[in-house]
């Protein structure tokens, strides 16, 4: 496993994160954890990367054991609204302003960073791509925002249970096309992707 870098800035670091920016259902969720160097979490990785019960118990422990985490998301009509970078960049500041700790400094996976302008005054900031396996504060927060949707998804399996959300999260897999195509698309459903609009014609 790449080793997981710590970066040493004045005052706490967050590190942020997202899940979901490219399925068709389902919220854009993001994460923003500081980590405590005194309680430092073993095994952190993209979450990507890890089985769905290894990363259940790495969150878990992320959320016991950092000065601060929260989460946030954009919903699918923000999404259509705004389009899903501009959405994914909103679910991020609203996870920075989640902390009960500010940070000195957010680094953020990716290219791009969120608006980091809060109260007047600009925290600094730093896109680091590959970030959630390289950062250990960017792996928790991606850690945090996998399992959140994960579990969003399931619970909205139980409301639109003809599209199984459970088995695919929202993302375009072959069952998930099939199900649009038979039952067109339902509020949760991000109206602005094509195989979506296709699927409401």
């Amino acid at each position: 496993m790449q080793q997981v870098l710590h970066f040493e800035t004045d005052g706490l670091t967050a590190g942020v994160d997202e899940a979901g920016r490219g399925p068709l259902a389902g919220p854009v969720v993001a994460s923003a954890v500081i980590l405590d160097r005194c309680a430092p979490v073993a095994g952190l990785a993209d979450s990507k990367k890890l089985t769905a019960k290894r990363r259940e118990v790495l969150a878990l422990e992320i959320k016991q054991h950092s000065l601060a985490w929260a989460v946030a998301w954009a919903d699918p009509a923000e999404i259509d609204a705004i389009n899903i970078l501009a959405a994914t960049m909103l679910a991020m500041r609203r996870a920075i302003l989640g902390l009960s700790l500010m940070p000195a400094k957010v680094l953020v996976d990716g290219n791009r960073l969120p608006d980091l302008r809060f109260d007047g005054r600009v925290l600094a900031g730093e896109a680091i791509i590959g970030g959630d396996n390289s950062v250990a504060a960017i792996s928790a927060a991606s850690i945090i925002a996998k399992t959140t949707r994960d579990q969003m998804m399931v619970e909205l399996d139980r409301i639109y249970p003809c599209y199984e959300f459970a088995r695919h999260k929202g993302y375009g897999t072959e069952i998930h096309r099939r199900k649009l195509r038979e039952f067109g698309p339902c509020r949760e459903h991000r109206q602005s992707f094509a195989p979506v609009r296709a699927a409401s014609r």
